[in-house]
């Protein structure tokens, strides 16, 4: 079961990465650009995830993940359920997130960085 703290760090420790807190909610920003974000109780994350491929994911798994509401589809966005996600799971789904905001270059010295993925 994943919690908060499970990703907190990859907020400031992924390249380009910072967190902010907005009304309440932590959010980890690239610029400003927002690439994951939690609710106010920590229990809900919601992250960039691919479009063409978020009703598959949700479809297999739905008791973990959920669509963005309907005023947020034309965003590449999902929500899971922190709880539901083994913590290194959670952490995977952070940094595929930042992967989609920032370059390649930095994605791909990531990847240099840490031949067996996200801590």
């Amino acid at each position: 079961m994943a919690g908060i703290d499970d990703v907190r760090a990859l907020g400031t420790e992924l390249e380009r990465s910072y967190h902010a807190y907005v009304r309440g909610r932590l959010k980890f920003r690239v610029g400003q650009i927002v690439y994951a974000a939690f609710s106010l109780d920590e229990s809900v994350m919601g992250f960039a995830f691919p479009k063409e491929e978020r009703a598959a994911l949700v479809a297999g798994y739905p008791r973990k993940f959920q669509m963005p509401s309907a005023s947020e589809l034309r965003f590449n966005w999902v929500y899971a359920d922190l709880g539901s996600l083994e913590p290194a799971e959670a952490r995977e789904f952070v940094v595929d997130a930042w992967r989609m905001v920032v370059p390649n270059k930095l994605s791909r010295a990531y990847d240099l960085a840490h031949p067996n993925g996200p801590g």
